[in-house]
């Protein structure tokens, strides 16, 4: 059986579905069933067993010999949260349990790291440099790369594993979000209510309005690189989850716009202050660690992802 946490969020649910369609459906889904629901993302979906992620820690040792494979996406992902304890028990300790398991047990394990672990980029971001160095910005970040530390030093380790650092993810899913989906989602919902669409104003001088540059990569590829780990042998270690290919917010509304057949209408709005100090101006992958791995799928460019998350999901209002 393979292991999925974190099923019912945005990356996870599409794993599930991108899992059925490569045949597998001997799943076991955890996520925090008891407390709220997602149960839309996970309609249509095939799986063995859903585990609420309490539930399923306390009772960890009785799945030993059920579980073949481990992706771990499950965590607590508000960027705006401060509370670190929170972090430390859901992203952290949580993660730490896993893996000890992992490693007992000899089951090969793929865990959700993030691209926030880079922070605002001043050590660059690329996969194949040291990560003691990192700062990140909020205690979202500081979690993961916690457990990447952790992870890098622990002797007693799956016989396989690696973390994956997503960068901005965007696509079907994500509509339980709210504040945390993508821009792209909002973009969405901002130019079907009022005809335009409201973009943060830049605050630096090094960037005008619009050009603040992300690397906006889609869901379904994401799925793709995590379905890549599912081969028989894989190298371990830490890998970058994007396209390789910063794009402007200015060029991701065109997008917007283009896919929902509305002619352009932008304006720019102070960035609130509250995340105005830890805003990123610039994220862009360095994906030859993943490549040099065996991975060669292309990556939807953005005007692509973008067309097909609008056009097939977000208009018609589907699930993936």
């Amino acid at each position: 059986m393979i292991l999925v946490t974190g099923a019912a969020g945005f990356i996870g649910s599409c794993l599930v579905s991108g899992l059925n369609e490569a045949g597998n459906s001997d799943l076991i889904l955890v996520d925090e069933f008891k407390t709220f629901s997602k149960e839309a993302n996970l309609e249509g979906k095939s799986f063995v067993q859903k585990v609420d992620r309490e539930e399923f820690l306390e009772n960890l040792d009785s799945y030993s010999d059920r579980l073949k494979f481990i992706f771990h996406l499950g965590a607590r992902t508000d960027t705006t949260e401060l509370n670190k304890e929170i972090f430390d028990r859901l992203n952290v300790a949580y993660s730490k349990a896993l893996w000890t398991f992992a490693a007992i047990n000899k089951i090969p394990f793929i865990y959700a790291s993030s691209a926030a672990t880079y922070g605002g980029g001043d050590h660059g971001y690329d996969d194949k440099s040291a990560i003691d160095p990192l700062t990140p910005l909020n205690p979202y970040g500081q979690s993961k790369q916690s457990f990447d530390l952790w992870a890098r030093q622990e002797q007693q380790a799956p016989p396989a594993w690696a973390g994956l650092k997503f960068f901005n993810v965007y696509g079907p899913n994500e509509y339980h979000k709210g504040r945390m989906a993508s821009v792209i989602f909002h973009a969405f919902n901002q130019i079907k209510s009022t005809g335009k669409l409201k973009l943060f104003r830049s605050h630096r001088e090094d960037f005008e309005d619009g050009q603040q540059s992300r690397d906006f990569v889609y869901v379904k590829d994401v799925v793709k690189a995590c379905l890549f780990f599912l081969q028989d042998s894989f190298p371990s270690g830490l890998f970058n989850i994007g396209t390789g290919k910063a794009r402007p917010c200015y060029d991701l509304g065109l997008a917007t716009f283009s896919a929902m057949g509305v002619d352009p209408n932008i304006e720019f709005i102070d960035t609130p202050e509250d995340i105005r100090e830890t805003y990123q101006y610039f994220t862009e992958a360095k994906m030859e660690k993943l490549a040099s791995a065996g991975y060669s799928e292309s990556w939807m460019d953005l005007e692509e992802g973008v067309r097909d998350y609008v056009t097939q999901y977000l208009i018609p209002g589907k699930y993936y």
